[in-house]
């Protein structure tokens, strides 16, 4: 292809007188030799076999010319200089059949161009496939998040020394599993759908989007009514590892990381999705299951929010010390101050059973406690015994496992028997800790967990249960 540049060139009359001094030089130098050859007896002999040899060397060299431009290409030489790992893992390269892991890889650059490359280089010489690239803009410097597919061989660290020998700083790497396969756009926008249909959702959702960390919910009120001094900026705080958010309901939500800094576009990320979630404003979904008890009673199971404020004291005020005992580990007269807490959807998920009539006899907490996940059940006296709670448990730890929660925990007092046996009826792993007549039971969530069969008293579902 010609470029514009040379197309455009001026032609110049010196390129001609060359051209034609040659000509002239060519024709001369064949006069010559016609003259020397032709005169003699062999002369016209030695011609034309001249002329049959060049023709000869012509198809030969045509010939050798196409048949190796349709040969395949030369193996590709093995980079000797890499030491005995290296080596190894180009050699295993080569196998068609190779074991690969998943990478989540985080790097520090210079902001110059060819930094880039030289990591996609590095990479490419251990046979690493970049499936998705992410960079996050800083004040001096470029984080380079990678999704790699890379050889099983390859360990961690001997990657760290790669990427830091190409330039990079700061190498923080895990592995990964499918679910990293779904690209940022995509899981931003899913993050954001869950956090629009559901308050409750804004905590798990912000810990999907940062990854490993601990979220803290903290109130600007205390159980006591008190300040507790809790506030953050509209902007919201950065600061390395910490981002502090302000809360729409109140308060401050914290974000700790402390193993690896956060940057100014996941800063960007979470205060969006905390400020869609303050003007969409409290929501919580309205589905609702209607169940049968054994004796021919109906209830409802919904989800409950603050609005269910004054009858969930009314229940408190109708329940004996025993079972407000049992529930909140405390003085019974505090009882009514956890209320507003438990029923914001910013600590958790709640439900509530209510009666035919409206009236409300119990309550299920499944919270957020930073890590890990608390579930609490509270059923009124004359409801209890009836399978309600273990109704109330099952769906908790289903909702649980919906938002990926890898286990959950109750803690209730060692004599509280039908708390321990609806545990144990969730046929999930439990380990038991009990300090000073506390227990605390742990199950853990690898698996789906398996809701008990409907005994006596057991409440069972009607045909026209959800609506």
């Amino acid at each position: 292809m010609t470029s514009a540049k040379s197309a455009r060139r001026p032609h110049h009359w010196r390129r001609d007188l060359i051209e034609l001094a040659a000509l002239f030089t060519a024709v001369a130098v064949a006069d010559a030799i016609a003259n020397l050859i032709g005169h003699t007896p062999d002369g016209p002999y030695l011609l034309v076999a001249s002329a049959v040899a060049l023709a000869v060397t012509a198809a030969f060299h045509t010939w050798w010319a196409r048949r190796h431009s349709h040969a395949p290409p030369p193996p590709p030489e093995t980079d000797t200089d890499t030491g005995g790992a290296d080596g190894a893992l180009a050699s295993s390269g080569a196998e068609e059949d190779l074991e690969t892991v998943l990478w989540r890889m985080r790097t520090t650059v210079r902001d110059t161009p060819g930094t880039l490359a030289a990591l996609c280089i590095a990479l490419a010489r251990h046979r690493i496939d970049i499936l998705t690239l992410q960079t996050h803009p800083l004040a001096e410097g470029t984080v380079d998040e990678f999704l790699l597919r890379a050889p099983a061989a390859l360990p961690a660290q001997q990657l760290t020394r790669e990427i830091s020998a190409a330039g990079g700083s700061a190498t923080w790497i895990e592995r990964a599993d499918a679910h990293d396969l779904v690209d940022a756009p995509t899981r931003v926008l899913g993050l954001a759908t869950r956090t629009a249909l559901d308050a409750a959702e804004l905590p798990l959702a912000l810990r999907q989007l940062l990854g490993r960390c601990t979220i803290h919910s903290l109130p600007a009120l205390s159980i006591t009514g008190r300040p507790t001094g809790e506030s953050a900026p509209v902007e919201g705080v950065l600061e390395e590892t910490v981002m502090r958010l302000r809360d729409p309901s109140g308060g401050v939500i914290t974000v700790e990381r402390p193993y690896l800094p956060f940057t100014p576009t996941e800063f960007a990320r979470a205060r969006a999705l905390v400020e869609l979630d303050a003007r969409l404003g409290p929501r919580v979904p309205r589905s609702e299951d209607v169940l049968t008890l054994p004796e021919g009673n109906e209830i409802t199971v919904r989800r409950a929010d603050r609005s269910d404020l004054g009858a969930a004291r009314a229940m408190h005020d109708r329940c004996s010390d025993r079972t407000l005992g049992l529930r909140y580990h405390g003085p019974v007269r505090d009882a009514d101050r956890y209320l507003d807490h438990l029923l914001s959807p910013r600590f958790g998920r709640t439900l509530a059973v209510q009666t035919a009539s409206g009236r409300l006899v119990a309550l299920g907490h499944l919270l957020w406690d930073g890590d890990e996940t608390e579930v609490a059940l509270m059923v009124e006296d004359d409801w209890q015994r009836r399978g309600i709670g273990s109704e109330l448990l099952g769906r908790l730890v289903a909702l649980a496992v919906e938002a990926g929660c890898e286990s959950v925990y109750a803690v209730t007092q060692a004599h509280n028997t039908g708390m321990v046996a609806a545990m144990r009826a969730l046929s999930l792993p439990l380990d038991y800790q009990i300090e000073e007549g506390t227990l605390v039971i742990t199950a853990r969530l690898g698996a789906t967990p398996v809701l008990p069969a409907a005994p006596h008293g057991q409440a069972e579902q009607t045909p026209q249960a959800r609506r």
